[in-house]
């Protein structure tokens, strides 16, 4: 037997203690990369760059775990001060050594009462064990998702298990799922649907520092900063009873805090094992939880609202979590990310149509009174689950971020922050301006322009992407906001400017040739040197800060037409 088999228990009475067992995998400060226990991530955590589990979202779900611990281990903090003092503690997670102790037996994996977030002798009336993969994130219904599992998951170990087991909960898909004895929402041996895990309803933002240390306390929110609405009930899962295979029967009004929300059990499910591991599961669904209006419950998502969903509730006011788009990078929704919540405003009087995230709301304001200087470097880094055939597969797994410093974030000094959102603005006229010269270089050469324009607008936000992070990660405190935006046009200038090139050289020579196209002033002859003089006349409307009136050198191009909107 392996040490882990040796150290899973004794006789037939089998044990995996996540206290003290490695189970979490992480990447250390030095580069070396190891499992380890609950016990040893707490007392380690400044020695330790972040987790790195099987998929982006197990470590954002693996995160609030650890996040619900510390907070209910130092029941807290209260307030800016008791996190102040966490923050300058050498050793802040000191507590949590004697609190897991304390509630050890309910973080045991295979306990036969109470398995740790599990419901024990979970069954189905025909008594069937199910493949692995239904919980396997990356092997989803049976199909290959970026997996060396083929064909599936058919044994894992222990360690394995349990971080399956804490994304299940946050990431499991919808669809009908197996109807387990006792549970009265079952029909005909079937569970309907009702929706994926709670993480995968939201757009997933965490903010991380150079350590796991740091990024457990930048997202440890004190109960009094008015982020998120908390009780004195609040409790993590480990300290409720252990739940039955139906819904629990005090869901009205919960969740009571975010020890209870970041550890909501909206799974039923229980392991089947043998001393060498996890070779099958039951899964069903636990406790639903709707996804409308939880702004003040939720801190790990943005908010847009929803007049949809107000018409459909009849309500006048319904917020709905912001998802990610994959097919986005997190730079270019800075505005949802970092902009203050009284910013978007429809009209006067109204309430806000966005939301930013409650912990980004929580950094500004650890920044506004001083608890962390302005220049505090940040990753906002966000998580995501797209899914696919009415919730019911996992389609795509989003992960990305953005550094930036605290000062952008700051609540009565706003310019920097909104300097940043500016030239996200001004990135997307410049590649806006790129996609039409693909359009207009496949016009002039016979071509339909919608298939190179869509290429070409690809081309321009990859282009500028590193640009604009480095750019961004460089905003500092006494920075002026005109003269950093000006600096950011030049830079997407130049960028976009030799792309632009690029194409032009590329386009060949039915484009350098020509044709007559129509457009609303009449006909024009549409050629790749005309396309050139319309791509730098709009590249200097997109950017004027970068091509000030005084510079000889862009004469010819500010005096270049406006292109008219031509079709073949």
């Amino acid at each position: 037997m392996s040490s882990e088999q040796q150290a899973a228990g004794v006789g037939d009475l089998l044990s995996f203690d996540l206290t003290e067992q490695p189970w979490l995998p992480v990447l250390r400060t030095d580069g070396s990369t190891t499992d380890l226990s609950l016990r040893q991530v707490f007392a380690q955590a400044g020695e330790i760059r972040r987790l790195v589990g099987d998929l982006p979202t197990q470590d954002f779900a693996l995160i609030r775990l650890l996040l619900a611990i510390i907070h209910d281990a130092v029941d807290g903090p209260e307030d800016n001060e008791q996190w102040a003092e966490l923050w300058e503690d050498e050793a802040p997670f000191a507590s949590v050594g004697g609190y897991l102790d304390t509630h050890r037996e309910r973080f045991d994996l295979l306990h036969p009462a109470a398995p740790f977030f599990q419901t024990a002798g979970l069954r189905t009336s025909k008594d069937e064990v199910f493949s692995l993969n239904r919980i396997v994130a990356d092997v989803p219904n049976g199909e290959a998702f970026f997996t060396m599992r083929f064909p599936g998951a058919e044994r894992i170990t222990f360690a394995e298990a349990a971080r399956w087991t804490v994304h299940a909960h946050g990431y499991d898909t919808s669809g009908i799922k197996s109807g387990t004895v006792g549970d009265p929402r079952a029909k005909a041996g079937k569970a309907y649907p009702q929706g994926v895990g709670w993480a995968g309803s939201i757009g997933g933002v965490l903010a991380e520092g150079h350590t796991l240390r740091e990024t457990l306390l930048l997202n440890l929110i004190a109960a009094d900063a008015g982020v998120v609405r908390t009780t004195g009930t609040d409790r993590p899962a480990w300290r409720r009873e252990p739940c039955g295979p139906g819904a629990a029967s005090d869901l009205a009004g919960r969740p009571h805090g975010i020890r209870d929300l970041y550890t909501w059990q909206s799974r039923r499910l229980c392991l089947h094992f043998d001393a060498q591991g996890v070779y099958g599961v039951v899964l069903s669904y636990g406790d639903p939880l709707s996804v409308q209006d939880r702004q003040t419950q939720e801190p790990m998502t943005g908010w847009r609202r929803s007049p949809a969903q107000e018409k459909k509730l009849g309500r006048p006011l319904v917020y709905m979590p912001r998802e990610h788009d994959p097919a986005r990078a997190a730079w270019r929704g800075l505005a949802a990310l970092i902009a203050d919540r009284d910013q978007d405003i429809s009209a006067a009087g109204e309430p806000a149509n966005a939301l930013r995230p409650g912990i980004v709301h929580w950094l500004a304001h650890l920044t506004t009174e001083r608890f962390l200087p302005k220049d505090t470097l940040v990753r906002l880094h966000t998580y995501g689950a797209v899914y696919g055939t009415q919730q019911s597969v996992t389609e795509e797994i989003t992960e990305d971020g953005v550094a930036v410093a605290l000062v952008l974030l700051h609540e009565t000094d706003r310019r920097l922050g909104q300097c940043a959102i500016d030239a996200v603005a001004d990135a997307d006229r410049a590649v806006k301006a790129l996609g039409s010269l693909a359009g207009d270089l496949a016009r002039a050469a016979g071509s339909e322009g919608d298939t190179s324009r869509n290429a070409a607008l690809d081309l321009g936000y990859a282009v500028l992407d590193h640009a604009y992070r480095t750019w961004l990660s460089s905003l500092a405190s006494g920075d002026d906001p005109q003269e950093r935006r000006a600096e950011w046009q030049r830079i997407a200038r130049a960028e976009i400017r030799t792309t632009g090139r690029q194409l032009i050289a590329q386009a060949g020579q039915k484009a350098w040739a020509g044709r007559l196209v129509s457009g609303p002033k009449g006909e024009v002859w549409l050629c790749s040197d005309q396309a050139a003089l319309w791509f730098a006349a709009g590249l200097k409307r997109a950017l004027p800060l970068a091509a000030p009136a005084a510079d000889p050198a862009l004469a010819s191009e500010a005096d270049a037409p406006e292109p008219p909107k031509v079709h073949a």
